[in-house]
């Protein structure tokens, strides 16, 4: 029997149209002669710099006189220059581990005398300078803009308006995010350009920091440097639409898609966006198809390890600005070749010159190139600046509650203290501002802790998407663009979904940069266990930060402390990680009338309760736990609230001294055990105070599981008062 064909109707479709312009930009010749004859021989010259400085890195590579990766960006010079041309000093980039072409035009186009004209003069003594810093940074030395911690992947130089280049995939682009909301709430007129690659474009975060810039309608360019390879991985084995351009439709991002070879497609396509912002606020994606001629780092080219034919990179080699744009110039009669040779030798011998004050043969007779021992950083500063010293901090008024009469003070409870200590803040400092998820909505947040700023401050109260990892980057991009930030992340568990920019990017900032740079952030997070809340919901990451010396980590026990300590940390040079346990947030007790401006110094433990048995280490919600229990059993315990539980700021003196008093000490921790900071303070105390202990140091702290919702099962997982007792019976009465 034949079978019945089934008939299906056809749906009728419709095309959607976006009113989001997506263009490729090419250039004509008419672009070419309506660009400054004097500016284009300066991008000449920056071409044949950074071409030789490139090469000359290479050759120190294969030297052994550059320590790590040498990231060439041989081939991607002249879009590079090309964006930098329309830009000026106090516009921002940063830019990936991939960025000598990027930061040496920005520092050359900085310190470029006015008029500077390359056919006419030698090269001024301030750009010699400029080659001869950047080349020592990537060498690790110490005359460079970072002291030689950066390296070849990480420069800063903020006068030039460079805050950093990054060596995360897709770590930057959040980061500029906040550069240029920073410059939006200080209404200037100054631009951020952010450069990532094609891999970068398939990050989480790149997508994140799109989506932020468009909501917030930043004045930033993303400038995709799509080279077609993320180390050897091919871009169309990566993602179906390889028109990277494409991602800006779905997000309302007017998108050019630009030949990044042709430097004046390049520059016309910056100079589109940068009115495009100025008209119609940003943010504006470029994609600039280019290429790099060597492997992700070294000297071989990428044929060499089969991921590409030498037939494709011949087609490329062709396309080379090195070589197309002086045949151009000359064709336009700009330049005579002979002043092109006479730029490119001087060019050449620039960069041979630093890097001859640079190294030696060695003295071995083995005629083998190394570093200047004299130029090397000094090791004992490896620590330093890993914190600033808190010299900002001098001259304020630090108090304790014992210093104001009862009569001048009212009760306050800790969440309303929250909310009220970063209101003050805000009204004190314009550079304030805060930012989470739901802080502007239902009168104060999901837990009150920003009631009554919407109503003052509207524009300084910044609602979030779900985008941790996005929105803290944006964080410290404001940071270290001059602001405040207060950054909230619900529940403390989802500082994992942010661990990034938190402990790669926030935590090592400061250090990595030469340890002179500020980063005043502040992250508010609540640890929830005991609520309900479930594994996911209710750790305490007291631990977590601490392992990342960058952070300042403050553990309020009451409303007192914590407005004393957040004042502290909103004028505090270095971030700061506060963790409020939930459990507290109803709790009630005596803070001055009138004055929100007190503060308490970071690194001084309190004795709360004082006694000679033994000594107990807590702070939070642990603090009136372990005086209630020491209480209960009649056991007089000198009980100390640690306050600041960075490791690198832990009052060892309180400590010491209430030690070689008791003899006898307990650490309290209520979060499960894994990665409780409990382990590294008891381990300290052994190290340092092991003559003067008569008993082994206990730790309480909750089991190796996360607590779960099961109200039995939860209290199991966390440390409680049964589990204070016991520890204080096993210290005392054995």
């Amino acid at each position: 029997m034949a079978k019945k064909l089934r008939i299906i109707k056809l749906v009728k479709l419709t095309a959607i149209n976006t009113d989001t312009p997506w263009h490729r930009v090419e250039s004509e010749e008419s672009d070419w002669k309506e660009v400054d004859h004097k500016l284009l021989t300066q991008m000449l010259e920056q071409l044949f710099i950074i071409r030789s400085f490139e090469e000359k890195s290479l050759d120190l590579f294969k030297a052994g006189c550059i320590h790590g990766p040498a990231h060439a960006s041989i081939g991607q010079e002249g879009g590079a220059i090309a964006a930098m041309s329309v830009l000026n000093s106090k516009d921002k980039i940063n830019a990936t581990h991939r960025a000598h072409h990027q930061f040496l035009s920005k520092f050359l186009f900085h310190k470029s005398p006015v008029n500077y004209d390359p056919r006419e003069s030698n090269l001024p003594e301030e750009l010699d300078d400029v080659i001869y810093r950047s080349l020592s940074e990537i060498m690790g030395l110490k005359d460079g803009y970072c002291g030689g911690r950066g390296g070849s992947m990480h420069m800063r130089w903020d006068e030039a308006g460079v805050l950093g280049t990054n060596a995360i995939v897709g770590g930057n682009p959040p980061q500029a995010v906040g550069y240029a909301l920073a410059e939006k709430l200080r209404n200037s007129n100054q631009l951020t350009v952010t450069f990532f690659g094609d891999g970068s474009m398939q990050n989480g975060a790149a997508y994140e920091a799109l989506n932020l810039g468009a909501l917030y309608d930043l004045p930033i360019i993303f400038f995709n440097e799509n080279n077609l390879y993320g180390v050897s991985t091919h871009v169309s084995e990566t993602t179906r639409e390889t028109r990277l351009t494409a991602r800006g439709l779905g997000l309302g991002i007017p998108s050019l898609e630009v030949d990044g070879m042709d430097i004046i497609a390049v520059r016309k396509a910056m100079l589109w966006a940068k009115d495009y912002i100025a008209k119609n606020k940003g943010p504006v994606l470029i994609e600039s198809q280019t290429y790099r001629y060597f492997h992700q780092h070294g000297p071989m080219r990428g044929s060499a390890f089969g991921y590409r034919n030498k037939s494709e990179e011949e087609k490329w080699v062709k396309k080379d600005p090195f070589v197309t744009f002086p045949k151009k110039l000359i064709d336009l009669k700009i330049i005579t070749s002979d002043s092109v040779e006479e730029i490119k030798s001087r060019s050449f011998n620039t960069v041979k010159n630093a890097a001859s004050r640079l190294t030696e043969t060695s003295p071995d007779g083995s005629n083998q190139l190394q570093v200047r021992s004299e130029m090397w950083p000094q090791v004992d500063t490896v620590e330093h600046g890993i914190k600033g010293d808190l010299s900002e901090l001098g001259n304020q008024r630090f108090i304790e509650i014992e210093d104001i009469d009862p009569k001048n003070t009212k009760e306050m409870k800790f969440i309303e203290a929250i909310a009220a200590v970063q209101l003050r803040a805000m009204e004190r400092d314009e550079r304030v501002f805060i930012m989470g998820e739901d802080v502007q909505h239902l009168k104060g947040g999901t837990v009150g802790a920003t009631k009554g700023i919407l109503e003052r401050f509207p524009e300084r109260l910044i609602g979030t998407p779900i985008a941790e990892n996005g929105f803290c980057g944006m964080g410290l991009g404001a940071a270290v663009n001059g602001m405040k930030p207060i950054v909230e992340i619900m529940y403390s568990d989802f500082i994992l979904v942010a661990a990034d920019q938190l402990f790669n990017q926030i935590g090592k900032v400061r250090h990595m940069f030469g340890g002179n740079h500020s980063t005043p952030l502040i992250l508010r997070t609540r640890a929830a266990g005991g609520g309900g809340y479930g594994s996911q919901h209710s750790m305490d990451p007291s631990g977590i930060f601490a392992a990342y010396p960058g952070w300042r980590v403050i553990a309020p026990s009451n409303a007192f402390d914590y407005i004393g300590l957040f004042n502290s940390a909103i004028l505090c040079d270095d971030p700061v990680a506060i963790i409020e346990c939930q459990s507290l947030y109803q709790d009630i007790s005596n803070v001055p009338e009138g004055d929100l401006d007190y503060c308490i110094p970071f690194g001084k433990a309190k004795i709360v309760s004082s006694g000679r048995e033994c000594t107990i280490i807590s702070c939070a919600n642990m603090v009136a736990s372990s005086i209630k229990a020491a209480a209960e059993l009649d056991i007089d315990a000198d009980i100390i609230d640690l306050r600041t539980v960075d490791t690198l700021s832990l009052d060892w003196e309180t400590i010491g001294t209430s030690i070689k008093k008791t003899n006898k000490v307990m650490v309290v921790e209520q979060t499960a055990r894994g990665h409780g900071l409990g382990a590294r303070i008891v381990q300290e105390i052994q190290e340092r105070f092991f003559d003067w202990l008569d008993h082994e140091v206990i730790r309480i702290s909750g089991t190796h599981s996360a607590p779960v919702v099961s109200k039995p099962l939860e209290a199991a997982a966390l440390a409680g008062m049964d589990d204070i007792k016991q520890g204080i019976l096993s210290l005392c009465k054995n």
